[in-house]
């Protein structure tokens, strides 16, 4: 789905990926092995191919995120950026609560789930937050952890848009905080939440659930004054 001109929605089993359609594409997560196919078919169904795609932005290092950057990365020379606290060369630095750690190591799961990250090797980009990248007329990195430690948000002032990866979710026609047991700090995150809700954007994108068109900020803010947060 395009959100506005230029920015559009990739839903794959049920993750969201956004790529940015300028002079030069930029694709903001990777979702799920074997996304990379889906996303190419994408961008090519908009007249453009991947041999265009410069930047790949990572919200968190999570394997509904990261799974299809393997794929991509085959496919495109584009650079990768991904915060540096969710970078790790083993899988106990991984920023996944000990309960999804544990799930994820179930042969049955693991077959279907198998547990895929990003290493400081595999990235070009180590974020720290505060940097500003071109697309949408300027786009902010802000660090917002506590669904991973790494998790970053992207801010566009001039489109008034604010892409949120999972420290937030849309569903049901409303918000939602990532549950405890697949985030690692629920009272970091509800800090990062409260931060973002300062900014002011009309449309909110998340990791999940469709995007929230339409004083957004405001939508925020009445949102966690309901729940108290």
């Amino acid at each position: 789905m395009q959100i506005i001109l230029g920015l559009h929605q990739v839903a794959v089993r049920s993750t969201n990926i956004f790529l940015i359609i300028e002079e030069e594409i930029t694709i903001v997560d990777a979702g799920f092995r074997g996304s990379a196919k889906r996303i190419a078919r994408a961008i090519n169904n908009l007249g453009r191919s991947m041999e265009e795609v410069g930047l790949i932005i990572i919200t968190h290092n999570h394997l509904d995120h990261i799974g299809g950057l393997p794929g991509l990365r085959e496919i495109t020379s584009a650079k990768v950026a991904i915060h540096r606290a969710d970078l790790s060369y083993s899988e106990e630095g991984l920023p996944y609560s000990g309960f999804l750690k544990l799930l994820l190591k179930i042969p049955g799961v693991s077959f279907f789930w198998p547990l895929i990250y990003a290493k400081p090797d595999d990235v070009d980009i180590q974020l720290e937050g505060g940097e500003v990248f071109s697309p949408l007329g300027g786009m902010e990195v802000i660090h917002t952890p506590g669904h991973t430690p790494g998790s970053v948000s992207l801010f566009s002032p001039q489109k008034k848009l604010l892409i949120v990866g999972d420290i937030l979710n849309s569903g049901h026609r409303d918000l939602w905080l990532t549950p405890k047991s697949v985030s690692s700090d629920v009272l970091q995150a509800r800090e990062s939440v409260k931060r973002l809700a300062q900014l002011d954007f009309d449309i909110l994108c998340c990791g999940h659930g469709k995007p929230i068109i339409g004083g957004a900020s405001a939508v925020l803010r009445d949102w966690i004054k309901r729940k108290g947060l």
